[in-house]
């Protein structure tokens, strides 16, 4: 299987630097376009060397004995696999590009199966993936169009009781905004009391002007709305990897995995 030719910062091809920049700090894109009396420093809280990136990267990449896989999946909690290690889960509208930023991070790894589909709502069971004895990685079902019916009764006990579980992602589409269906997810996460964070997908879609708008309402929302939510919207895109890098470091990071020299 062949592997993304973004996959690896160690193997990048010749880019320029402004491109280079936005693969690793996609705030970068849009910081141009603000005006200079917006603070900045709410969206550059986690800014980690490329020196880190490239040791939580390491974390992805299969050796042995580091297997990074698939492992199984559930319906309900009570069917949930019994692990120790730290989790991190990613919760999403329908078609938000959960599964395609999960495939994104495990890029490194082709054989790795993450179901993409075209059509919204195909994710209809908790998938759970091992970064061999580091942590684990679930995409949850989607809520909204075609998500399943009872998917509150699935993801709502989860997020309450997995006692492994050391941060939510909850993703919200940087091309349309926050959405009313994403009020139901940020409720639950705020009513777990557990640390979750805003994950910007589909920052290359769209005009940067609405992007930009979007951010800036979600960081408003963030301040004003959100006890538990990490204060830095996290952006990425799938189909360009900005942002892929980073976010494989905050994973090491909060999981225990990686010590950040400095950030």
């Amino acid at each position: 299987m062949n592997v993304h030719k973004l996959a690896s910062l160690q193997n990048l091809p010749p880019l320029s630097p402004k491109k280079t920049q936005s693969l690793l700090y996609p705030f970068s894109y849009v910081e141009p376009y603000l005006d200079r009396s917006v603070d900045r420093s709410a969206f550059n809280l986690f800014h980690p060397s490329v020196e880190d990136m490239l040791k939580a990267e390491k974390m992805f990449l299969p050796s042995p004995p580091h297997h990074v896989s698939y492992y199984t999946s559930a319906e309900r909690m009570d069917h949930a696999p019994d692990i120790t290690q730290p989790e991190v889960c990613f919760i999403g509208r329908s078609n938000v590009g959960k599964s395609s930023l999960i495939k994104a991070l495990f890029s490194l790894t082709p054989e790795v199966q993450v179901r993409v589909s075209k059509t919204p709502g195909q994710t209809k069971k908790m998938n759970f993936f091992r970064v061999g004895r580091s942590f684990t990685v679930v995409d949850m079902p989607g809520y909204g169009h075609n998500a399943p019916k009872d998917f509150v009764d699935m993801v709502e006990p989860y997020l309450f009781s997995r006692t492994n579980l050391v941060r939510t992602f909850l993703l919200v589409d940087g091309s349309v905004g926050f959405q009313a269906a994403d009020s139901i997810a940020l409720e639950m996460c705020e009513e777990t009391r557990r640390p979750y964070v805003m994950v910007v997908t589909k920052i290359d879609k769209g005009r940067c002007g609405t992007l930009l708008q979007n951010l800036l309402s979600l960081q408003a929302l963030i301040q004003s709305q959100t006890s538990s939510c990490f204060p830095q919207p996290l952006m990425v895109s799938s189909l360009n990897f900005w942002g892929v890098y980073l976010l494989r470091c905050f994973v090491a990071h909060i999981t225990g995995r990686l010590q950040l020299a400095n950030t």
